[in-house]
C-alpha cells in the first residue's frame, strides 16, 4: 500500500481514493499520474539535473523550463546534483508529498 497525501489539506488518505475524506477535494488530477519512482527522478537529478529533466518527470513543467533557461550557469547542476542525493535517501512517503 502507497501512503499519499492530500495536496490541499496535507492529511494522510488511501491511494485508492479519488476525494480526500478530511477536505473533501478531488485527489487525482485528469492527467495526474501516483507512479512516478523517487529512484527515477533521482538518477535524472544526478546525470542530467542541469537540463531540468527531472522536474520534467516529477511534472513540474515551469520549474523544468527554469532549469533549461539557466543551465548555461551551471547552478542548475549544482541544484539537481542535491536534490538527486535528496531524492535517493529519503522515505517514499516523503518523495510522494513533492508529486
Amino acid at each position: 500500500m502507497i501512503t499519499i497525501f492530500c495536496k490541499n489539506c496535507g492529511k494522510e488518505i488511501d491511494d485508492k481514493a479519488s476525494v480526500c475524506v478530511n477536505c473533501g477535494v478531488s485527489v487525482i488530477q485528469p492527467n495526474q499520474s501516483l507512479d512516478k519512482s523517487r529512484i527515477t527522478a533521482g538518477i535524472f537529478a544526478l546525470l542530467l539535473g542541469g537540463l531540468g529533466v527531472h522536474k520534467f518527470y516529477m511534472g513540474k513543467i515551469g520549474m523544468g523550463i527554469l532549469y533549461l533557461v539557466f543551465c548555461w550557469t551551471f547552478v542548475p547542476s549544482i541544484v539537481g546534483f542535491i536534490e538527486g542525493i535528496v531524492f535517493l535517501t529519503e522515505s517514499d512517503e516523503s518523495f510522494a508529498k513533492k508529486l
